[in-house]
Protein backbone atom coordinates (compact mmCIF):
# COMPACT_ATOMS: atom_id res chain seq x y z
CA UNK A 1 0.00 0.00 0.00
CA UNK A 2 1.29 3.39 -0.69
CA UNK A 3 1.90 5.89 1.86
CA UNK A 4 -0.57 8.87 2.55
CA UNK A 5 0.56 12.44 0.31
CA UNK A 6 1.28 14.65 3.98
CA UNK A 7 -1.21 17.16 4.42
CA UNK A 8 -1.01 20.43 3.23
CA UNK A 9 0.73 22.68 5.91
CA UNK A 10 -1.93 24.60 7.66
CA UNK A 11 -5.18 22.18 7.69
CA UNK A 12 -5.48 19.59 9.53
CA UNK A 13 -5.94 20.88 13.43
CA UNK A 14 -7.40 18.24 15.97
CA UNK A 15 -8.95 21.16 17.76
CA UNK A 16 -12.34 20.91 18.09
CA UNK A 17 -13.71 24.61 16.81
CA UNK A 18 -17.18 23.56 18.80
CA UNK A 19 -19.16 26.45 17.25
CA UNK A 20 -22.14 25.60 19.47
CA UNK A 21 -20.00 27.33 22.28
CA UNK A 22 -18.95 30.39 20.78
CA UNK A 23 -22.54 31.96 21.21
CA UNK A 24 -23.53 30.00 24.88
CA UNK A 25 -21.79 32.20 27.43
CA UNK A 26 -22.15 30.18 30.23
CA UNK A 27 -20.88 27.25 28.64
CA UNK A 28 -17.95 29.36 27.40
CA UNK A 29 -17.51 30.66 31.08
CA UNK A 30 -17.28 26.99 32.28
CA UNK A 31 -14.82 25.94 30.05
CA UNK A 32 -12.25 29.32 31.41
CA UNK A 33 -10.88 27.45 34.14
CA UNK A 34 -7.82 25.39 35.70
CA UNK A 35 -7.86 23.20 33.04
CA UNK A 36 -7.91 25.41 30.14
CA UNK A 37 -5.27 25.48 27.55
CA UNK A 38 -3.52 28.70 26.74
CA UNK A 39 -1.72 29.02 23.24
CA UNK A 40 1.89 30.28 24.02
CA UNK A 41 2.84 32.92 21.63
CA UNK A 42 5.73 35.37 21.16
CA UNK A 43 3.75 38.42 19.46
CA UNK A 44 2.23 36.21 16.72
CA UNK A 45 4.95 33.42 16.32
CA UNK A 46 4.39 30.49 18.09
CA UNK A 47 6.70 29.50 21.37
CA UNK A 48 8.06 25.99 20.47
CA UNK A 49 8.46 23.27 23.37
CA UNK A 50 11.54 21.10 23.92
CA UNK A 51 9.39 18.65 22.35
CA UNK A 52 9.16 20.35 19.04
CA UNK A 53 5.87 21.15 19.04
CA UNK A 54 3.58 24.31 20.13
CA UNK A 55 3.86 25.37 23.95
CA UNK A 56 0.63 25.65 26.61
CA UNK A 57 -0.09 27.52 29.22
CA UNK A 58 -2.77 28.43 31.57
CA UNK A 59 -5.44 31.58 31.45
CA UNK A 60 -3.08 32.28 34.65
CA UNK A 61 -0.26 33.25 31.98
CA UNK A 62 -2.19 35.57 30.35
CA UNK A 63 -2.26 39.62 30.33
CA UNK A 64 -5.19 40.04 32.74
CA UNK A 65 -6.17 43.25 29.79
CA UNK A 66 -6.01 40.34 27.40
CA UNK A 67 -9.20 39.68 25.32
CA UNK A 68 -9.49 35.69 25.11
CA UNK A 69 -10.37 34.34 21.75
CA UNK A 70 -11.32 30.51 22.13
CA UNK A 71 -9.81 28.30 19.35
CA UNK A 72 -12.15 25.11 20.31
CA UNK A 73 -11.80 21.98 22.20
CA UNK A 74 -9.16 19.61 22.85
CA UNK A 75 -9.58 16.00 22.40
CA UNK A 76 -9.99 15.86 25.72
CA UNK A 77 -12.74 18.09 26.51
CA UNK A 78 -10.67 20.62 28.08
CA UNK A 79 -11.04 24.47 26.20
CA UNK A 80 -8.25 25.71 23.84
CA UNK A 81 -7.88 29.49 24.07
CA UNK A 82 -5.44 31.95 22.66
CA UNK A 83 -4.07 36.05 23.92
CA UNK A 84 -4.89 39.19 22.16
CA UNK A 85 -2.12 41.25 24.58
CA UNK A 86 -3.30 44.98 24.54
CA UNK A 87 -0.06 46.03 23.46
CA UNK A 88 -0.14 43.70 20.24
CA UNK A 89 0.20 45.51 16.97
CA UNK A 90 -1.00 43.29 13.72
CA UNK A 91 1.00 42.41 11.11
CA UNK A 92 -0.08 42.03 7.39
CA UNK A 93 4.30 41.25 6.67
CA UNK A 94 4.85 37.73 4.80
CA UNK A 95 6.75 34.86 7.61
CA UNK A 96 10.23 35.94 9.05
CA UNK A 97 13.12 33.63 8.67
CA UNK A 98 12.61 32.77 11.87
CA UNK A 99 8.99 31.79 11.35
CA UNK A 100 9.84 29.86 8.64
CA UNK A 101 12.41 27.29 10.64
CA UNK A 102 9.53 27.35 13.34
CA UNK A 103 6.98 26.25 10.84
CA UNK A 104 9.36 23.83 8.85
CA UNK A 105 9.36 22.13 12.42
CA UNK A 106 6.00 22.03 13.90
CA UNK A 107 4.15 18.70 13.75
CA UNK A 108 1.28 19.02 10.62
CA UNK A 109 -1.74 19.19 13.56
CA UNK A 110 0.18 22.22 15.69
CA UNK A 111 1.04 23.74 12.73
CA UNK A 112 -2.73 24.02 11.62
CA UNK A 113 -3.68 25.07 15.29
CA UNK A 114 -0.53 27.58 15.29
CA UNK A 115 -2.15 28.98 11.69
CA UNK A 116 -5.57 29.22 13.12
CA UNK A 117 -5.10 31.02 15.92
CA UNK A 118 -2.35 33.16 14.40
CA UNK A 119 -4.76 34.68 11.47
CA UNK A 120 -7.79 35.07 14.38
CA UNK A 121 -5.37 37.02 17.35
CA UNK A 122 -3.72 39.18 14.32
CA UNK A 123 -7.21 40.06 12.91
CA UNK A 124 -8.23 40.71 16.71
CA UNK A 125 -5.61 43.03 17.05
CA UNK A 126 -5.54 44.94 13.68
CA UNK A 127 -9.68 45.16 14.11
CA UNK A 128 -10.04 47.08 17.46
CA UNK A 129 -12.37 50.11 15.91
CA UNK A 130 -15.26 49.70 13.90
CA UNK A 131 -14.79 50.03 10.20
CA UNK A 132 -17.97 51.96 9.80
CA UNK A 133 -17.89 54.53 12.36
CA UNK A 134 -14.74 54.85 13.91
CA UNK A 135 -15.79 53.33 18.00
CA UNK A 136 -13.82 51.05 20.13
CA UNK A 137 -15.09 47.47 18.77
CA UNK A 138 -15.34 44.57 21.87
CA UNK A 139 -14.92 40.89 21.42
CA UNK A 140 -17.82 38.84 20.80
CA UNK A 141 -18.82 35.33 20.43
CA UNK A 142 -15.72 33.77 21.96
CA UNK A 143 -13.14 35.81 19.35
CA UNK A 144 -15.28 34.89 16.22
CA UNK A 145 -16.98 38.17 16.11
CA UNK A 146 -16.58 41.85 17.59
CA UNK A 147 -19.48 44.65 17.98
CA UNK A 148 -19.33 48.52 17.45
CA UNK A 149 -19.53 49.54 21.15
CA UNK A 150 -21.43 52.39 19.83
CA UNK A 151 -24.81 52.01 20.30
CA UNK A 152 -25.63 54.15 17.22
CA UNK A 153 -23.87 51.71 15.24
CA UNK A 154 -23.62 47.94 16.74
CA UNK A 155 -22.06 46.87 13.64
CA UNK A 156 -21.16 43.24 13.73
CA UNK A 157 -17.75 42.58 12.09
CA UNK A 158 -16.44 38.75 11.17
CA UNK A 159 -12.84 37.21 11.23
CA UNK A 160 -11.92 38.28 7.42
CA UNK A 161 -10.40 35.55 4.95
CA UNK A 162 -8.98 36.89 1.45
CA UNK A 163 -9.25 34.32 -1.64
CA UNK A 164 -6.16 34.37 -3.29
CA UNK A 165 -5.95 32.10 -6.17
CA UNK A 166 -2.30 30.29 -6.84
CA UNK A 167 -1.90 28.39 -10.48
CA UNK A 168 0.21 26.46 -12.47
CA UNK A 169 -0.13 26.96 -16.00
CA UNK A 170 1.09 24.22 -18.87
CA UNK A 171 2.01 24.51 -22.50
CA UNK A 172 3.38 21.72 -24.69
CA UNK A 173 4.34 19.63 -22.27
CA UNK A 174 5.63 22.66 -20.13
CA UNK A 175 5.02 24.37 -16.59
CA UNK A 176 5.49 28.11 -16.59
CA UNK A 177 6.56 29.40 -12.99
CA UNK A 178 7.34 32.64 -11.78
CA UNK A 179 9.85 34.31 -8.98
CA UNK A 180 9.25 37.46 -6.85
CA UNK A 181 11.47 39.93 -5.71
CA UNK A 182 11.53 38.73 -2.34
CA UNK A 183 12.12 35.04 -3.05
CA UNK A 184 15.64 33.62 -2.45
CA UNK A 185 17.87 33.05 -5.47
CA UNK A 186 16.65 31.06 -7.95
CA UNK A 187 13.42 30.23 -6.33
CA UNK A 188 10.48 29.73 -8.91
CA UNK A 189 6.93 29.10 -7.82
CA UNK A 190 3.43 29.52 -9.06
CA UNK A 191 1.88 32.10 -10.19
CA UNK A 192 -0.78 33.97 -7.37
CA UNK A 193 -3.21 37.08 -6.77
CA UNK A 194 -6.01 37.80 -5.03
CA UNK A 195 -9.72 37.29 -6.45
CA UNK A 196 -11.23 40.51 -7.00
CA UNK A 197 -15.05 41.59 -6.33
CA UNK A 198 -17.14 40.79 -9.26
CA UNK A 199 -15.20 37.72 -10.32
CA UNK A 200 -15.12 34.00 -10.12
CA UNK A 201 -12.44 31.80 -9.01
CA UNK A 202 -11.30 31.13 -12.95
CA UNK A 203 -11.75 34.17 -14.12
CA UNK A 204 -9.03 35.62 -11.13
CA UNK A 205 -6.74 32.72 -12.31
CA UNK A 206 -6.79 33.86 -15.98
CA UNK A 207 -6.45 37.97 -15.48
CA UNK A 208 -3.99 37.75 -12.59
CA UNK A 209 -1.38 34.84 -15.45
CA UNK A 210 -2.40 37.58 -17.85
CA UNK A 211 -1.61 40.61 -16.01
CA UNK A 212 1.53 39.18 -14.45
CA UNK A 213 2.84 36.94 -17.52
CA UNK A 214 0.92 38.17 -20.39
CA UNK A 215 -0.20 34.15 -21.00
CA UNK A 216 -4.09 33.51 -21.98
CA UNK A 217 -5.44 30.63 -19.88
CA UNK A 218 -8.04 28.12 -20.90
CA UNK A 219 -9.65 25.58 -19.26
CA UNK A 220 -8.74 26.08 -15.53
CA UNK A 221 -9.15 23.43 -12.98
CA UNK A 222 -9.43 23.54 -9.08
CA UNK A 223 -6.60 21.17 -7.86
CA UNK A 224 -6.04 21.95 -3.67
CA UNK A 225 -6.85 24.59 -1.12
CA UNK A 226 -4.49 25.75 1.87
CA UNK A 227 -4.90 28.09 4.62
CA UNK A 228 -2.17 30.90 4.88
CA UNK A 229 -1.77 32.95 7.79
CA UNK A 230 -0.61 36.18 6.43
CA UNK A 231 -2.23 37.47 7.59
CA UNK A 232 -5.20 35.34 6.36
CA UNK A 233 -5.31 34.01 3.14
CA UNK A 234 -7.13 30.65 1.15
CA UNK A 235 -5.32 30.38 -1.12
CA UNK A 236 -6.95 28.54 -3.98
CA UNK A 237 -4.74 26.21 -6.06
CA UNK A 238 -5.71 25.51 -9.51
CA UNK A 239 -3.94 24.63 -12.99
CA UNK A 240 -5.09 25.73 -16.55
CA UNK A 241 -3.48 25.40 -20.21
CA UNK A 242 -2.19 27.83 -22.89
CA UNK A 243 -1.76 28.23 -26.34
CA UNK A 244 0.98 30.36 -26.74
CA UNK A 245 4.24 29.99 -25.17
CA UNK A 246 4.99 33.86 -25.38
CA UNK A 247 5.81 35.47 -22.02
CA UNK A 248 5.43 39.43 -21.18
CA UNK A 249 6.53 39.90 -17.70
CA UNK A 250 4.79 42.47 -15.30
CA UNK A 251 8.20 43.88 -13.86
CA UNK A 252 6.05 45.55 -10.80
CA UNK A 253 4.95 42.09 -9.80
CA UNK A 254 7.56 39.71 -11.10
CA UNK A 255 11.34 39.62 -11.67
CA UNK A 256 11.16 36.72 -13.90
CA UNK A 257 9.13 33.67 -15.18
CA UNK A 258 9.71 31.08 -17.44
CA UNK A 259 8.74 27.32 -18.70
CA UNK A 260 10.15 24.44 -17.07
CA UNK A 261 10.05 20.97 -19.03
CA UNK A 262 8.85 18.14 -16.66
CA UNK A 263 12.58 16.83 -16.49
CA UNK A 264 13.89 20.24 -14.91
CA UNK A 265 10.40 20.22 -12.68
CA UNK A 266 11.47 16.53 -11.51
CA UNK A 267 14.69 17.38 -10.75
CA UNK A 268 14.21 20.62 -8.73
CA UNK A 269 11.01 19.02 -6.87
CA UNK A 270 13.98 15.84 -5.76
CA UNK A 271 16.82 18.19 -5.39
CA UNK A 272 14.27 19.61 -2.54
CA UNK A 273 14.16 16.24 -1.12
CA UNK A 274 17.76 15.41 -0.67
CA UNK A 275 18.92 18.59 0.08
CA UNK A 276 20.60 19.62 -3.55
CA UNK A 277 20.25 22.83 -5.16
CA UNK A 278 22.03 22.02 -8.70
CA UNK A 279 18.52 22.09 -11.05
CA UNK A 280 17.57 24.50 -13.03
CA UNK A 281 15.54 26.17 -10.30
CA UNK A 282 14.66 25.87 -6.73
CA UNK A 283 11.19 24.50 -5.97
CA UNK A 284 8.71 25.81 -3.60
CA UNK A 285 9.04 24.27 0.24
CA UNK A 286 6.52 21.92 1.20
CA UNK A 287 4.45 23.71 3.05
CA UNK A 288 3.67 25.66 0.66
CA UNK A 289 0.32 25.04 -1.66
CA UNK A 290 2.49 25.78 -4.92
CA UNK A 291 5.08 22.94 -3.91
CA UNK A 292 1.39 20.06 -3.88
CA UNK A 293 0.72 21.90 -6.76
CA UNK A 294 4.01 21.39 -8.62
CA UNK A 295 3.93 17.29 -7.19
CA UNK A 296 0.18 17.11 -8.45
CA UNK A 297 1.20 17.61 -12.18
CA UNK A 298 4.45 15.44 -11.93
CA UNK A 299 2.34 12.77 -11.17
CA UNK A 300 -0.74 13.38 -13.79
Amino acid sequence: MMASAPPIAFAGSMIDRADHIRSAPDKLGELMNWRARLLLLDGLDPVIGDDGGLMWGTLADADPLAELVFLGLNPDGRGCFAAVAPALIGSTAPPNPRLWAAMAQLPPADLATYGGAKALVDWHARHRFCARCGHATVLAKGGWQRGCANEACKAEHFPRVDPVTIMTVECDGMLLLGRQPRFPARRYSALAGFVEPGESVEEAVAREIFEEAGVRVRDVRYVASQPWPFPSSLMIGCHGYADDPAIVIDKTELDDARWFTRAEVEYAMNDLKIGREDGAFLAPPPFAVAHHLLKWWIEQ
